[in-house]
């Protein structure tokens, strides 16, 4: 038996094709849809994933003011905040973190409500942070990301 035809080919990061895709918000849950665009980042929706390479693509999330958060949620779900100091503890509901993305302090394609979901959904290391800066959401169905020839994909084809 030839045991060099059994090697493992993991690709490169030089050697991944990197897309940019745009996606509709309009009418879908915030869970279900951060979901699909956390496999999307990771790169999970390709055949040559590698779970320790940067392999995804570049997600444009339009319409983000459009979004459904179903229940109590946009009032009653807290997420909170430590200053690191004493009585620095602060709480923020996701209906407030819609009203900031409209901040015009905030840089162009940050939306915090999303940033904040998304990040629980990413990995926690070195490869998570990187992930988190391809994605790009605003709140209008215009982005400035004309450029790079984004495709539009349906999120609901997506698994």
């Amino acid at each position: 038996m030839d045991t060099l035809s059994y090697k493992t080919v993991s690709p490169s990061a030089q050697s991944i094709d990197r897309e940019w895709v745009v996606i509709d918000a309009t009418d879908q849950v915030l869970g279900r849809l951060c979901s699909k665009v956390a496999k999307i980042l990771r790169g999970k929706n390709k055949p040559t994933y590698t779970p320790y390479t940067e392999c995804g693509d570049n997600v444009i999330i339009i319409n983000a003011d459009k979004i459904v958060i179903t229940g109590k949620k946009l009032t009653e779900k807290i997420y909170l905040n430590y200053t690191g100091y004493p009585g620095g503890q602060r709480e923020l509901t996701p209906e407030v973190l819609i009203k900031k993305s409209y901040n015009k302090h905030l840089h162009a394609g940050i939306h915090p409500l999303f940033f904040r979901v998304m990040k629980g959904m990413l990995p926690k290391n070195r490869l998570g942070r990187r992930l988190i800066e391809n994605l790009h959401v605003y709140n209008g169905p215009n982005h400035p990301h004309e450029a790079q020839s984004p495709k539009f994909i349906d999120i609901n084809k997506v698994k």
